[in-house]
């Protein structure tokens, strides 16, 4: 009897990909329901971007880096999809700026923290601490775009306050999603 290889069966990353971009429109459509701690506001979506860019990682090393940039494109353009028709259905006027400012943040601080893990999946042992920095360093580059867009409607006494406690949180998330990575093993 022949042994059939996993590669022979099926191709499972699309269900990554799936859920790379079912994660995306989940973090685009929570972006607006907040809670508050200390007087700041968070978006519950912050609780979702660490696990984005684990996912990624997780079909770069799984499958291929090709792979990877493939959801990301695939993520990237239904989010923005998500954003036109969800405008569209409710009548509000889509503001084609902030789509595109948020499309570039998730896009750039994605193929950044793919970069990042592929350098050091490749030239690396790979340590948990800087996997884990490469988690926090892609947060950063995230809120940088989101911050350069929407600067003009913040206000500054809150902003500061509400982007280091956010940044805390999610620091909380990555470490168990760094350790967890680190586990993964190659294809």
């Amino acid at each position: 009897m022949k042994k059939i290889s996993r590669e022979q069966t099926q191709d499972d990353c699309w269900i990554y990909i799936l859920l790379l971009t079912t994660l995306a429109i989940l973090l685009e459509s929570l972006k607006n329901y907040t809670f508050k701690i200390k007087g700041v506001d968070l978006s519950i979506s912050l609780f979702f971007l660490p696990f984005i860019y684990y996912i990624s990682n997780y079909i770069a090393k799984k499958y291929d880096c090709k792979k990877a940039v493939a959801a990301i494109a695939i993520s990237g353009v239904m989010f923005v999809s998500f954003s036109a028709i969800i405008s569209f259905a409710f009548g509000e006027r889509l503001i084609l700026s902030n789509v595109s400012g948020e499309f570039c943040g998730y896009v750039i601080s994605q193929f950044t923290n793919l970069t990042l893990y592929m350098f050091l999946l490749n030239n690396t042992k790979m340590p948990i601490f800087l996997l884990y920095l490469n988690y926090l360093f892609s947060l950063i580059v995230y809120y940088m775009f989101y911050t350069l867009i929407y600067l003009s409607i913040f206000t500054l006494d809150t902003y500061w306050p509400g982007y280091f406690i956010t940044l805390g949180i999610q620091m909380i998330i990555c470490l168990p999603l760094a350790i967890i990575g680190k586990r993964i093993k190659e294809k």
